[in-house]
């Protein structure tokens, strides 16, 4: 089937709700007013329970079905926040907060969310109970995280939880999904080495730090190239190296180093953190240096649940007539992992057509995709919790 004609007939409404958000974007967990806003328009829905102040700003809206003799209850999830980008789309409802905009999406995807439980709220076609779960600070806080560790999934009993982002590259209304690891788990690592600065027309005299950091950067791709199997993925990346002096004629005592480390498999993450330590302390030990690493967890690997994407699949299959069930997965992050940790269920991506790519400040969500995604989201509810 299509997507459901009520969303044809909200699509300016939800339009406007979207431009509206893209006009003031929030970061982190700063989405005041979006979160006031998605509140006050769940409870004007007549939405059963709205919950604020979740995971910090989160927001959690509660729809009960015609009947309950299921007993389940399905989550759906959008993010809220922007990025702190200065937009270059040139529309007229670009960002009225400079250096801050909707590169990403959320202002649609929450917009979508919103669409859903207005038409849930209205046809209450489902036997169960919907939770709607408007997400903060997905780009970098880890709201998802606090969202779980806040109650989201033992308080509001959820049984499955499916999220949805958009794509660019992918048409307009066409959907694609995976089995198993859909996004990577992204960690972060900080590098300190020591030597002996001094000057730099005396390099016998030192111990240079910024040779040892070269070779460092260097042998750190070893572990991807010969430390792994080649059927796996992995990137390492150093990203910043900064040294303790900006002179041309100093050789540094100390430098910095930053990166980031990208997994889709549990084991070799735990195999990446141990090695990489292996080799930055060896490597700076053998050139008579020291070398330090701090290195922190970020997000999960976001892994679907085979069954739920069968299910989620099936629904976008119905939306639209095509759903990629074999995409590749992605090295990029996603916290929606944590909530698929705690249940069973799906992330899905939803085409936004020939646009920029996200993340990127000419970057504009596509509202022709508003009545696709709404459809899938309450589609789910509706699949999963069928009237008898």
């Amino acid at each position: 089937m299509p997507p459901k004609n009520r969303f044809a007939e909200l699509l300016p409404e939800i339009t406007a709700w979207r431009r509206d958000f893209h006009e003031h974007p929030e970061l982190l967990f700063d989405v005041h007013r979006t979160a006031a806003r998605v509140a006050e328009l769940c409870r004007s829905f007549g939405c059963d329970e709205v919950t604020e102040g979740i995971g910090r700003t989160g927001v959690v809206a509660m729809i009960r079905g015609r009947t309950n003799s299921s007993g389940r209850v399905i989550g759906l999830r959008a993010d809220m926040d922007a990025l702190p980008i200065k937009e270059q789309t040139g529309v007229p409802y670009a960002s009225k907060t400079p250096g801050k905009m909707h590169a990403c999406g959320h202002d649609g995807h929450t917009a979508m969310l919103l669409g859903a439980a207005k038409y849930l709220a209205e046809t209450r076609n489902f036997d169960g109970t919907v939770v709607c779960i408007f997400q903060p600070a997905e780009e970098g806080g880890g709201g998802g995280r606090e969202m779980v560790q806040d109650g989201l999934i033992k308080h509001w009993k959820i049984d499955e939880v499916y999220g949805m982002h958009n794509m660019p590259g992918i048409p307009v209304g066409q959907f694609a999904i995976r089995p198993g690891a859909m996004m990577a788990a992204a960690d972060q690592f900080e590098i300190v080495v020591t030597g002996k600065g001094g000057h730099a027309a005396k390099p016998h005299d030192c111990i240079d730090t910024t040779v040892v950091a070269a070779h460092i950067i260097v042998a750190i791709q070893t572990i991807v190239s010969r430390n792994t199997d080649p059927m796996q993925q992995l990137v390492i990346s150093v990203c910043t190296v900064e040294t303790d002096s900006p002179a041309h004629n100093v050789i540094p005592q100390e430098v910095k180093m930053k990166g980031t480390v990208r997994t889709l498999d549990g084991k070799l993450q735990d195999f990446v953190e141990k090695r990489l330590a292996e080799v930055v302390e060896g490597t700076a030990l053998a050139l008579g240096a020291r070398a330090d690493i701090h290195y922190q967890r970020g997000y999960p690997v976001t892994v679907n649940a085979e069954e739920n994407t069968d299910y989620a699949a099936e629904v976008a299959r119905q939306v639209s007539g095509h759903c990629d069930t074999n995409t590749p997965p992605l090295m990029g992050a996603e916290d929606f992992s944590f909530m698929l940790n705690e249940r069973p269920g799906a992330y899905i991506f939803v085409g936004n057509g020939d646009t920029a790519m996200v993340h990127h400040p000419a970057y504009n969500f596509d509202d022709q995709v508003i009545p696709f995604g709404s459809s899938w989201y309450a589609g789910m509810a509706e699949a999963r919790m069928p009237i008898a």
